[in-house]
């Protein structure tokens, strides 16, 4: 099999989580064959069980390096994660950071897995390594982190954090409406 370039890109769609929708990130697999069409099918909004199926089908059959494999994982996984088996796209998260542990894109999609499993410390550490390792798009890191803060009633710190992913993406309608419900008040003398 000729050796496949791996790309990072960051995908946002809906998954309802208890506050909103999550910020989820997929990874480009260029090339062809079935992990490429994965890639395709996550960047795509996909969420049906024919799409999960191809990425498990490449996983199983297809001759992929290891950022490759820890790539369809991923997508795999956004595609769980839309469909609320948050359970299963942790472990596919897991198997990603088991495959290649310097993609960000695996821990912010583990951090969204956390929050939708109400493991808010752990979601926070993750969510802080996949900003660390540089994401392709840090603004939806920072985004469920707000989510999670809010969860752990710092409502200080969430706003700071949708202030941040609004700084980051200006326009991107997902933090502008979570910031539109904060209040700022100056109290004391």
């Amino acid at each position: 099999m000729s050796p496949k370039a791996v790309l990072t890109a960051m995908a946002a769609a809906s998954a309802m989580l208890f506050l909103g929708a999550n910020a989820e990130a997929a990874v480009s697999v260029l090339g062809g064959g079935m992990a490429h069409d994965c890639s395709l099918a996550a960047r795509d909004g996909r969420s049906d069980k024919s799409a999960v199926a191809l990425c498990t089908q490449a996983l199983d059959t297809e001759a992929l390096s290891a950022r490759e494999r820890a790539g369809t994982y991923i997508n795999r996984g956004v595609m769980k994660l839309r469909m609320h088996a948050f359970e299963s796209a942790r472990q596919d998260f897991d198997l990603a950071i088991r495959a290649d542990d310097q993609l960000g894109e695996a821990y912010v999609n583990r951090g969204a897995a956390l929050i939708a499993l109400k493991r808010y410390d752990e979601a926070m550490a993750d969510l802080d390594r996949g900003i660390a390792l540089g994401s392709e798009e840090p603004e939806k890191a920072w985004y469920n982190r707000g989510l999670a803060h809010e969860k752990m009633d710092d409502m200080k710190a969430a706003y700071f954090d949708y202030r941040k992913a609004q700084d980051l993406k200006p326009g991107w309608d997902m933090p502008e409406k979570e910031l539109r419900r904060f209040t700022i008040s100056n109290v004391g003398g």
